[in-house]
């Protein structure tokens, strides 16, 4: 991917930093985003190793916020190759608690933003695409949109779920303006939104899961470098889990 240019949102941890790391190996130009200039600091330093990667603080629950990402990362020529919409949040309480701020924070950041970044992105999307080699978006849903998890997480299931279905709405729009889009849906990968759940419960998701593991950086990686390169260049409109098999093979509870 030498010479494409690349935003991963939520790219300073976790599952956005992996992709990241793995499309800088590929060769691509990476622009990472989140809501901490310090975090932003230490994962350009982290990331830097692997390629050339540039970190943007930006609080993308705002529509003003993902308008001034956006113009700040199109590249000399105004074109963006590749965007993955990873920056999330997640909300857990159970359900006779929970509260209407843990609606719209996470539709905001979860739903809202991706669509706002492909809205406003999306010229810089159509000149870098042709024919042959579509620019491409990667959504980053979840198999809780997939499968029900035990966790109770009312507003970021069907964030995901919502997400899933906006992938299949854009893929059909954008498909003829030479844009692919897919989402991804990871199980569980050693992330700060995962932490607790894998501290807890993390050998018992391991061994429910087909491939008896948790996910791994290269996983995830490896997925990213797929949906950007021309391997993925004929794929729209899927929803991939990466999960070990655990939303649509694994049984019992």
């Amino acid at each position: 991917m030498s010479g494409k240019h690349a935003l991963v949102t939520g790219g300073t941890s976790g599952i956005g930093m992996m992709m990241a790391r793995g499309l800088l190996q590929a060769g691509a130009r990476v622009v990472i985003s989140s809501r901490s200039a310090g975090k932003c600091a230490e994962a350009q330093r982290l990331l830097s190793e692997f390629g050339d990667v540039r970190a943007i603080p930006a609080d993308l629950s705002g529509h003003d916020e993902c308008r001034r990402l956006a113009d700040l990362v199109e590249d000399g020529r105004g074109r963006l190759d590749i965007l993955v919409n990873n920056a999330g949040a997640m909300w857990r309480e159970p359900l006779e608690t929970f509260p209407d701020q843990a609606w719209d924070e996470v539709l905001d950041l979860n739903l809202k933003a991706p669509f706002w970044l492909v809205q406003a992105l999306l010229p810089a999307l159509r000149r870098a695409g042709t024919v042959d080699d579509p620019a491409r978006v990667v959504n980053i849903g979840s198999i809780a949109a997939i499968h029900v998890a035990e966790a109770p997480n009312y507003s970021y299931a069907s964030s995901k779920a919502g997400l899933h279905q906006l992938t299949r709405v854009l893929a059909r729009e954008l498909g003829p303006q030479h844009v692919t889009v897919n989402a991804v849906a990871p199980g569980p990968f050693p992330s700060q939104m995962m932490a607790t759940t894998l501290e807890t419960m993390g050998d018992r998701i391991a061994a429910k899961a087909p491939l008896r593991r948790l996910g791994r950086d290269d996983d995830m990686a490896g997925i990213a470098v797929f949906l950007a390169s021309r391997a993925a260049a004929y794929v729209t409109g899927t929803v991939i889990a990466v999960d070990g098999g655990i939303a649509t093979t694994a049984t019992g509870t």
